[in-house]
């Protein structure tokens, strides 16, 4: 079996053995290799009402989802089958083909539900296909929406104003498209022409008056208004009139298909291919087939724990998987690219630092790009300690590559000083002039040496403080100095030093200040990209929130214009809780993001001046310095 887009046939993702539900491995293993945004379309409906052809159509083969010709369901569970996309560059088209509803085998009708459920979840684009008319009866066999309420949760915990939390249905429910299949009717309303679209619309209107009879007939119909704002319709004549040919439509060559049939089919596909979404959730993060995986299993094990399937706490889940490998991928990037563009050692500690900066900012747009919802920057935190550690290890490896080619090359050059030492050829008369001009000329020589790296005065000092009692000898066995003479030298000789020490602690002190900085950078690197993100969560949700308002608003109104005004009236708890969150959310406007950088930017202080390394606090304010600007 091909992996990814690479599939040649269809593999069950969702299997259904005795009523029981699990996720097939080798399916998931799949997905796990996608990592491309997914556009996942799931089709459902009655068993034996063609489902799986479209699906065909769609994979662009003839054959590939079981199609059967008895009366007997060929699907059970939901297969899967991924394709690249044909008018999304970068994009995975996701088939799911789910077994037929209502089979008279099943023992348990719930099962059904639960497929249904599934569906809806794991699409972005959810098709219901049946049979003949949109009519009362059509609309009877789609009552499994009217128990998607009790079948999924937005949020693991009740909303504290007490509203139904499937208001929130809306803001993460895929587009519904109805396919009508063996249409017969002409597409007329009151002698007039009209459109597919207007005839489900038409379909779907409220029936008047408050019996018992009229609520259950309404409740399908109010399901589908209110959890798919976005709605579609496609209806399809009869492929073929010879029953016989018909039950092996996959056989029939395209020639011998209604004409009628097969535009329809191209019409279907097109705008599937055209239209239909990327999987989305909240907050606009995009689904890959590694996210989609992930969802799957988590929904499945909630049913089969016996729960409802809840969209937070799948997504918490997924963020759980995500984050964790965002951070590792960051922190890869992070090391590779230090490891490539590193030449060791390097001239000064700034070049280094230099270096960490753009790869940790590189690091950071990774991680910003591949993270989400991460409560209180908890990964965020792992992946600048890791990062931290790195270059700690980078400026440790630094040091010692500028330590081992110094004092290589301080020993070439000093190789015939050395032999004159021990040959005591400065012990003599005027000896200590020539040790001088001698030690002066190594030094000469090793100062012009290039990139010897972030300790070569440290290792010069060194070598330096190892020639003064070594010099001290010289000068006493040097007959032709007069005691002033070798006093003044040896002053002269201290006084060098000092400076030279002076100096090597200067260097030092110039470094820690340089790392310093270079921590206020990192933490204000990590600030700003933060804020970036948190203002474009920000700007996702306020979106989110006004689609649901203006969804609710319009199904309002069209009550209201009905005449349905108690059921309009129902609604005015759920309207009112969504205005509030959604004047909430702009009226914070960026007093919460401030708050929480100020909170991320003192947090991140402590790790970066963690004990051993450098101490203090770096940045002080920092959430208030970028609201300021």
């Amino acid at each position: 079996m091909a992996s990814g887009s690479n599939m040649t046939a269809p593999i069950c993702l969702v299997e259904n053995i005795n009523e029981q539900l699990s996720v097939n491995q080798e399916a998931l293993q799949i997905l796990d290799e996608i990592s491309q945004p997914v556009v996942v379309v799931a089709i459902v409906g009655l068993y034996r009402t063609g489902k799986s052809y479209l699906m065909n159509c769609l994979a662009g083969r003839d054959h590939g989802f079981p199609l059967g010709s008895t009366v007997q369901s060929e699907t059970k569970g939901i297969w899967m089958w991924c394709v690249p996309h044909p008018s999304k560059p970068n994009h995975t088209l996701v088939l799911l083909d789910t077994e037929g509803l209502g089979d008279v085998e099943k023992g348990d009708p719930k099962n059904d539900s639960w497929i249904f459920a599934l569906a809806v979840l794991l699409s972005s684009v959810f098709v219901y296909n049946s049979m003949g008319t949109i009519n009362h009866q059509a609309l009877e066999q789609l009552h499994y929406v009217t128990e998607l309420t009790e079948l999924i949760r937005a949020k693991s915990s009740p909303t504290p104003d007490g509203v139904d939390d499937s208001m929130e249905f809306v803001s993460f429910f895929p587009d519904f498209v109805w396919t009508v299949r063996d249409f017969t009717l002409e597409l007329k309303l009151n002698g007039r022409p009209i459109t597919e679209d207007e005839y489900l619309e038409n379909a779907l209107k409220l029936i008047p008056g408050m019996s018992y009879k009229s609520q259950k007939a309404n409740l399908p119909r109010e399901c589908i208004r209110h959890f798919f704002p976005k709605r579609k319709c496609f209806v399809f004549y009869r492929p073929i009139n010879d029953n016989r040919l018909l039950v092996n439509i996959e056989n029939v060559p395209e020639d011998q298909l209604d004409p009628k049939f097969q535009e329809q089919t191209v019409n279907f596909s097109s705008y599937i291919f055209t239209h239909a979404r990327t999987k989305i959730l909240r907050k606009g993060v995009e689904v890959t087939g590694k996210r989609l995986k992930t969802l799957a299993v988590t929904y499945v094990d909630a049913i089969n724990s016996g729960t409802v399937p809840c969209l937070e706490n799948a997504v918490t889940t997924l963020a759980e998987h995500e984050n964790s490998a965002a951070v590792q991928k960051a922190a890869d990037h992070y090391s590779e690219q230090m490891a490539q563009r590193v030449r060791f050692p390097t001239d000064t500690l700034q070049e280094l630092l230099d270096l960490h900066a753009a790869c940790e900012r590189e690091a950071i747009e990774i991680f910003m790009e591949k993270s989400f919802k991460d409560e209180k920057q908890e990964f965020q935190k792992k992946l600048v300690k890791i990062i931290k550690d790195m270059k700690d290890d980078f400026m440790l490896q630094n040091e010692e590559e500028s330590v081992k080619y110094c004092q290589a090359t301080l020993d070439q050059l000093s190789v015939a000083f050395m032999e004159s030492i021990s040959a005591g050829t400065f012990f003599v008369p005027g000896g200590h002039t020539l040790y001088l001009e001698a030690k002066e000329r190594i030094e000469g020589d090793y100062c012009k040496v290039p990139r010897k790296g972030v300790k070569a005065n440290e290792v010069l000092q060194k070598f330096l403080r190892l020639q003064m009692a070594i010099e001290k000898s010289i000068l006493q066995a040097d007959k032709v100095l007069t005691d002033k003479e070798r006093a003044m030298a040896e002053e002269r000789a201290r006084r060098e030093a000092a400076e030279k020490e002076q100096e090597l602690m200067k260097q030092k002190l110039q470094e820690q200040q340089q790392q310093m900085e270079a921590q206020k950078k990192s933490v204000e690197e990590n600030i700003a990209q933060l804020k970036e993100k948190l203002e474009r969560d920000r700007e996702n949700m306020i979106k989110e929130q006004n689609m649901m308002l203006e969804h609710k608003l319009k199904a309002q109104g069209d009550l209201l214009e009905k005449g349905f005004k108690m059921k309009a009236e129902k609604m005015d708890a759920e309207i009112n809780s969504l205005k509030t969150k959604t004047d909430t959310t702009k009226k914070d406007d960026t007093s919460w993001i401030a708050g929480a950088l100020d909170k991320i930017g003192d947090e991140l202080t402590l790790i970066l001046s963690a004990p051993g390394k450098l101490a203090g606090n770096i940045v002080k304010g920092v959430g208030t310095l970028f609201k300021r600007n």
